[in-house]
């Protein structure tokens, strides 16, 4: 069963490729293309996706991101979201390296079977980069007003971090 998992992906693309062949595609003319277009992709993406690393870089250095935490502490208190969250949840939406780093943190702190520490995995693993998402996808297109798309996936982050720790308490009948 091991060999069938190792083999799946190598196995489906060379399938991909027989049937394309079969169909009288040139699959190898197709793969160039394929990778000259994605090429095209990241030069367009590649300024946004610069200048939202720098940005979240010089939050963090800053000590900016500590304040915005402190101020919001309250009122997410107030939903059942414990204050030492707050650093990953403003983190995860602009970069996933920087939330990795902030939930790893956190786990090595209150421990990976602390109510913390799950409510963090889980909150790393249901919600979005939206900032990042939204500069890849819309940039590749050629987007520059994105309207409703930033405000309504910052909404459904919001709605991840809360289900999280719903989903921990329910779950592990912890106390977060």
């Amino acid at each position: 069963m091991d060999l069938f998992f190792t083999m799946l992906v190598p196995l489906t693309i060379a399938s991909i490729a027989l049937y394309a062949a079969g169909r009288g595609v040139d699959v190898y003319s197709a793969l160039v293309q394929g990778a000259g277009s994605g090429l095209e992709t990241l030069v367009k993406i590649i300024p946004a996706l610069v200048g939202l690393m720098t940005a979240v870089y010089m939050l963090r250095a800053s000590g900016a991101l500590e304040l915005l935490a402190g101020a919001l502490a309250p009122a997410l208190d107030r939903l059942g979201l414990p204050s030492e969250l707050l650093p990953l949840m403003l983190v995860r939406p602009i970069s996933g390296s920087a939330a990795l780093g902030v939930g790893a943190e956190l786990i090595s702190t209150y421990g990976p079977d602390s109510d913390l520490g799950r409510t963090a995995a889980v909150m790393l693993g249901s919600t979005e980069t939206t900032f990042y998402t939204i500069a890849v996808y819309f940039g590749a297109v050629g987007i520059t007003k994105t309207r409703y798309a930033v405000p309504a996936a910052l909404c459904a982050d919001l709605t991840g971090f809360l289900a999280a720790a719903w989903a921990v308490r329910i779950c592990f009948g912890s106390g977060i």
